[in-house]
């Protein structure tokens, strides 16, 4: 007896050790994570020794690297005496922002001249240890990136002539309104208190305001019917599922620019999704839940509210990826509820995640879920630091010089103020988002689970219309391409828009600046490559949303009907509050 008592106290035992390990572990990466800003030193250390040990191996690239260096410092040193002497004749690059006639005097042209040279001559380098691993040639261009754009000398006041002659000019007073927006945005930060732009743009007086009723409600959505605005509507719904990392209501921004209104406005009867944004209690939430809370429950009572009726199925960023995971769970059970899948910036495969690629690494994602792990969420601030990263110069140092030592605010916007108004991840979903999809890219590798049942999207077999944007850097468009090959839906349309992530699916249904490209296929078998699409699709100017709204009304049936009550018929309370309802305002 006490032999066998001993011999179950050692595994719990050694269990204990394990687990105390464990969290021990996350505490030290945890802490590490504070002095590092999140990022893993080890990848940047081991990204700078491959790019060198590779470049040791190039003779070649070395030589060329010091004769570079030498030409371009003495190219510096001429320049330098030319200039002193007045003489200066070739005018710095402008893409460095030194387009200003000010810079085009002593000393300022040459400290112009000289920081050009020497972002020229690093940008060669990094492409000197061109054998090394892509994962750590992108990191070592994003540091690079990093320290070129924290160096120029348009970020300091003494040594920017445009600064010190608006400061001049202005007696200093520039500088007092830089230091109270300083001021302001730091209390702002400590206290949590909303910034300028979330309160210029209220949610539910500003923006989000197109009308409609929560008609659902569990612990993860809220789900909006929107009020119709025409006599008869499509028989087939829209639900929309938005992305979780961001607010829904930046497709129902202003009533100019909200995908919503114009939905609504041409006839569809739209139903969003308002996902909850979570805290610490809900830190076990995973993406099982999303599917089934989420997805699910929403699909749910649109067909109670809409019976007899398939559904046009939209998702947006992250929530296209949940809608491409719920749509292949109905497909693989021969669920035909749906109608269609519109996948806006979605990715499915995540084998090239673009420039989020230098945050995605076993040691960065173990870093940030030992973050996420002590706080059960990962807090809005982080995820908007890294895409900021992602474009420093124009989304960090501009507006802090701006802000701070001009003492200009830009003039906000909606989306801006949608940006400014962040949400959370919980522990247990983000680290399975990134871990399994970008990480394992089980999606596209048809691995990815959901309970019991595998969500194969070579089971998606209904319409798709697919939207990419040229220069998006959170879903490259050549990667949301990749979906085409991954599912088999026997009319499939690409559409890729100009724009970014955010302001290119925003684009309003009227924009003079807004171009796009078009292709459908009308079987399930033709594909191209993204590049050979490129070249066969037309050019088209103005906003996608009407071409996408056509596509909508072709495959809906063409027989309208007098628009559906509002409400959840059967339910206790058939209707829970007026939109945006009160998840979207937490």
């Amino acid at each position: 007896m006490a032999s066998q008592a001993g011999a179950a106290e050692e595994p719990l035992r050694a269990s204990s050790e394990a687990d105390l390990k464990k969290e021990l572990h996350r505490q030290l990466l945890a802490q590490l994570a504070m002095v590092t800003g999140g990022m893993a030193p080890n990848d940047y250390l081991q990204a700078w020794w491959s790019w060198y040990l590779n470049l040791t191996h190039e003779p070649a690239q070395q030589l060329n690297l010091l004769q570079s260096a030498f030409a371009k410092s003495l190219d510096t040193w001429q320049f330098a005496v030319q200039a002193a002497a007045g003489k200066a004749t070739d005018t710095p690059q402008t893409a460095a922002g030194f387009s200003d006639p000010a810079w085009q005097v002593w000393p300022f042209n040459f400290m112009a001249k000289s920081y050009t040279n020497w972002a020229a001559w690093m940008q060669e380098a990094l492409t000197a240890g061109g054998r090394a691993p892509a994962g750590d040639r992108n990191r070592i261009r994003f540091l690079t990136e990093q320290f070129l754009a924290a160096a120029s000398p348009a970020n300091f006041l003494h040594t920017n002539p445009e600064l010190l002659n608006k400061t001049v000019a202005e007696s200093g007073q520039n500088l007092v309104r830089g230091f109270k927006h300083w001021i302001e945005d730091a209390e702002s930060a400590l206290t949590g208190r909303r910034s300028k732009a979330g309160q210029e743009f209220r949610v539910g007086r500003d923006v989000a305001v197109t009308p409609g009723k929560v008609v659902f409600r569990n612990r993860l959505i809220e789900l909006i019917q929107y009020s119709p605005c025409t006599e008869n509507v499509y028989a087939e719904p829209v639900l929309i599922t938005p992305a979780w990392i961001m607010k829904y209501y930046i497709l129902d921004l202003s009533p100019r620019n909200s995908l919503v209104r114009y939905l609504v406005e041409q006839g569809h009867t739209v139903f969003m999704i308002s996902w909850k944004n979570p805290t610490a209690v809900d830190r076990d939430l995973g993406m099982d839940d999303y599917v089934q809370l989420g997805f699910k429950d929403a699909l749910r009572v649109v067909n109670d509210i809409v019976p007899n009726r398939k559904v046009h199925g939209v998702g947006y960023c992250i929530g296209g990826t949940l809608l491409s995971i719920g749509a292949a769970l109905l497909g693989g059970v021969h669920d035909e509820r749906l109608a269609s899948v519109t996948l806006l910036a979605a990715l499915t495969d995540f084998s090239e995640p673009g420039e989020l690629s230098v945050f995605i690494s076993p040691n960065q994602l173990q870093m940030l879920e030992a973050v996420m792990h002590r706080a059960g969420v990962l807090e809005s601030e982080r995820m908007g630091a890294a895409f900021m990263l992602l474009r420093s110069r124009d989304l960090l140092w501009t507006p802090a010089v701006d802000t701070y030592i001009r003492g200009e605010r830009m003039k906000t916007n909606d989306l801006m103020a949608w940006n400014a108004d962040g949400t959370r991840m919980p522990w247990r979903m983000h680290s399975e988002y990134l871990n399994r999809l970008y990480l394992e890219n089980e999606l596209a590798k048809g691995q990815f689970t959901v309970g019991q049942q595998t969500a194969d999207l070579k089971s998606i077999r209904v319409p798709m219309f697919v939207v990419g944007t040229e220069t998006d850097h959170v879903a490259p468009w050549r990667s949301v391409y990749k979906v085409r090959e991954l599912t088999r839906s026997p009319d499939y349309t690409f559409l890729l828009t100009n724009g970014g992530h955010n302001a290119g699916i925003v684009s309003g249904p009227v924009h003079p600046k807004r171009r796009y490209r078009v292709l459908n296929w009308p079987n399930a078998t033709d594909i191209q490559t993204a590049d050979d699409w490129q070249r066969a699709a037309p050019l088209s100017h103005g906003s996608w949303w009407p071409e996408w709204q056509r596509w909508l009304a072709a495959h809906s049936d063409p027989q309208q009907q007098s628009p559906p009550k509002l409400g959840w018929p059967g339910a206790e309370e058939p209707v829970l509050g007026d939109a945006p309802g009160t998840y979207v305002l937490e």
